[in-house]
């Protein structure tokens, strides 16, 4: 199975990123985010886009546009990273940890449903490694209890299911660009929207609050400084042009590893569901040997990069900043991470070293199992 070409953005991102330094020192910022802003909107199919300094800040902006506050209680995920739930406690908001199904990795909606109370203002589903629930249940379920659905999209440009892509089934979706995503720019994020005034909020604060909201003074309120540097949004809009090529390079490297991990011991590739176009974030393979997670751990000491081995990934609500007694620990997430090798990727990965971690992958599977 050969990997496809993908032409290097060297040289276009050097030509798009050289006007913009000639132009600095540029307080204004420049035209740059501007255009990224518009040809991400067109891309994603929405009416606006709001480009910020990190994934994590455009959560944060989202949340405080769907007015997100102190006290307010919010879903989300136990199988998630620490960063997808500090932008709720920047905004004095509360996490409220569910769980996830082990067959499907989609949320657990009954113990969703078992943990909202009369605090509860949204839920923010996280489409890690790229997969994507079920909009439809997810759809549903933020309908009955008269949720905001806040997507954490930071790992699934590219992703779809049922001919809805990730970002784009609740009222925000937010995507990051930090290196290692698909869309990249070395640091950056955004967030998509089909509502004006959550697009108006987020513009205003991501800038201390100017320029302000239609009827609203320039700094009326607190915001922050999280705008997109213009040499970052330069990058992103080179790697924006060749999205599509970028997305199925991914792809097709994920299918090499999976093809070439089909016969190794105690390992199983993890499809994705029905009708989902997923965007192949990175390799994932349900461990069934001794120690699952210790050998993954052991894989990440011989090379071979990977969500818990060499991340420490592991469920968020046994984080000790929001462990919580009252509450029992998230069990599915928690079998989920223990048991899921999920092989990190970038586009620099070449077919002979994603051969070698095959290699080493299958030699140590062996190795483990005896």
């Amino acid at each position: 199975m050969t990997l496809p070409h993908v032409p290097s953005g060297a040289q276009p991102i050097t030509e798009q990123v050289t006007p913009v330094l000639v132009q600095m020192p540029d307080p204004s910022g420049g035209a740059v985010a501007g255009q990224l802003e518009h040809e991400l909107a067109e891309a994603f199919g929405v009416p606006y886009v709001v480009a910020v300094a990190s994934g994590t800040a455009a959560l944060q902006a989202a949340l405080s546009a769907c007015a997100i506050g102190p006290g307010d209680e919010v879903l989300v995920p136990a199988l998630t990273v620490v960063m997808t739930v500090a932008p709720l406690a920047a905004l004095g908001a509360r996490p409220v940890f569910v769980d996830s199904d082990p067959t499907t990795l989609d949320l657990d909606y009954e113990d969703a449903a078992r943990k909202v109370t009369s605090r509860t203002r949204a839920i923010m589903p996280v489409h890690l490694w790229g997969r994507m629930g079920d909009p439809a249940a997810l759809s549903k379920f933020a309908s009955v209890h008269g949720l905001t659905v806040v997507e954490d999209a930071a790992q699934a440009a590219g992703t779809a299911r049922d001919e809805q892509r990730a970002g784009t089934v609740g009222t925000v979706g937010c995507f990051s660009m930090k290196d290692g995503k698909i869309l990249w720019s070395g640091e950056g994020g955004f967030l998509v929207t089909a509502r004006r005034e959550i697009a108006e909020h987020a513009t205003a604060f991501r800038s201390h609050w100017q320029p302000a909201p239609p009827g609203q003074a320039p700094q009326s309120r607190l915001a922050t400084n999280t705008r997109l540097a213009a040499p970052l949004a330069a990058i992103a809009l080179v790697n924006l042009r060749r999205l599509s090529t970028l997305v199925e390079f991914r792809r097709a490297q994920t299918r090499h590893l999976l093809h070439a991990l089909e016969q190794a011991p105690g390992l199983h590739a993890l499809p994705p569901a029905a009708r989902e176009e997923w965007n192949g974030f990175a390799p994932l393979l349900h461990i069934d040997l001794p120690n699952p997670r210790a050998f993954a751990e052991h894989l990440a000491q011989h090379g071979v990069p990977n969500s818990t081995g060499s991340f420490r990934l592991v469920p968020c609500d046994t984080r000790p900043m929001f462990t919580n007694s009252d509450r029992p620990p998230c069990y599915g997430a928690a079998q989920i991470l223990d048991h899921t090798l999920a092989v990190t990727l970038t586009e620099r990965e070449t077919e002979a070293e994603l051969d070698h971690y095959a290699a080493v992958i299958v030699r140590e599977a062996n190795a483990w199992a005896t």
